[in-house]
C-alpha cells in the first residue's frame, strides 16, 4: 500500500511545489512559511492549511528544523534501472549507494548529486531511508532533481550496469589508485558504501576499477557524503576540460 510522504523545510518545500511530477496533496504552513513560498508560480491550486510552530512540531517531531513549512505528497513515480540505462549521458555519472542508511548522508549526496548534475542514485529498497522527512530536508531540493532507483539486489544491477556499458567505479579507502589520477571511461557509475563498513565483497566484485581519494592529512576516512561530493567534482572538472 502506498503511502503519502511529508516534506519539510523551506527549500525542500519549495522544489517539490515547483515540480511538475509531484502530486502534492495539501500545504502545511505559518504565516511566515506561506510568505516564503509565495512567488512559486502554480502552489495557489494546492489545498492550503494553516498552522503554528507548535502544530508543526507535534506532527514532525521537536527535532525537524521544519523552518514553518510542510506539504503532504504522494509518492514521485518509481524510476526503472532500465530507463536509465537507456539514456545514461556520457558525462553524467550515476551514483550508487551500498546500504547506506543515514538519511542525513542520503540527502546529502542526493544533494551534491544535483549540484554537480548527475543522472540518477542507485539505492537497494531495503536497508535503505524513505525518500521523505529528514532526507528530503538534507537534499534541499535534490529529491525534486535527480531520478531515485530502487533495486533489490544492488550486485545484480552493478550487473546490469556493466552490461550496458557503464564503466563502474568503487571508492573504497583500502585500494592501491588514487581516484585523482584514474582516467574513467564514460558512461560511469561511481559506487559508495556505508561509514565503517566500505563496498560488500559481491559490490566490489561488480565494478570495474577501485580507487581511493588521497588525504594527505592526519584523517584518512571521509564522510561518504563528503567523499561522493569531492569525486562527483572531480569528474565534473575533467569534463569541463
Amino acid at each position: 500500500m502506498q503511502h503519502n510522504e511529508h516534506i519539510y523545510g523551506i527549500h525542500a518545500v519549495r522544489a517539490a511545489l515547483a515540480n511538475p511530477r509531484r502530486n502534492v496533496l495539501a500545504v502545511y504552513a505559518t504565516k511566515n512559511g506561506r510568505d516564503r513560498l509565495a512567488d512559486i508560480p502554480g502552489n495557489v491550486t494546492v489545498r492550503e492549511i494553516g498552522v503554528s510552530p507548535a502544530e508543526l512540531n507535534r506532527r514532525l517531531g521537536g527535532d525537524a528544523v521544519h523552518q514553518g513549512v510542510m506539504i503532504e505528497t504522494a509518492p514521485l513515480e518509481p524510476v526503472s534501472l532500465g530507463r536509465v540505462v537507456e539514456s545514461v549521458p556520457q558525462r553524467r555519472p550515476i551514483i550508487v549507494l551500498d546500504q547506506v542508511t543515514d538519511p542525513h548522508n542520503v540527502g546529502a549526496v542526493l544533494r551534491s548529486a544535483a549540484a554537480f548534475d548527475a543522472c540518477a542514485l542507485v539505492m537497494t529498497r531495503r536497508n535503505s531511508p524513505p525518500l521523505d522527512g529528514t532526507l528530503a530536508k538534507a537534499a534541499c531540493g535534490g529529491v525534486e532533481h535527480v531520478p531515485v532507483v530502487l533495486v533489490p539486489n544492488l550486485a545484480r544491477a552493478l550487473e546490469e550496469l556493466g552490461r550496458a556499458g557503464v564503466y563502474r567505479i568503487g571508492l573504497e579507502g583500502s585500494a592501491d589508485q588514487p581516484f585523482e589520477t584514474a582516467a574513467p571511461q564514460h558512461p560511469c557509475a561511481l559506487v559508495l558504501g556505508a561509514e565503517h563498513r566500505g563496498l560488500r565483497r559481491l559490490t566490489a566484485e561488480n565494478c570495474d576499477l577501485l580507487c581511493r581519494l588521497t588525504t594527505p592529512g592526519a584523517l584518512t576516512s571521509l564522510n561518504v557524503s563528503n567523499a561522493a561530493a569531492i569525486a562527483m567534482h572531480i569528474l565534473a572538472t575533467r569534463a569541463i576540460d
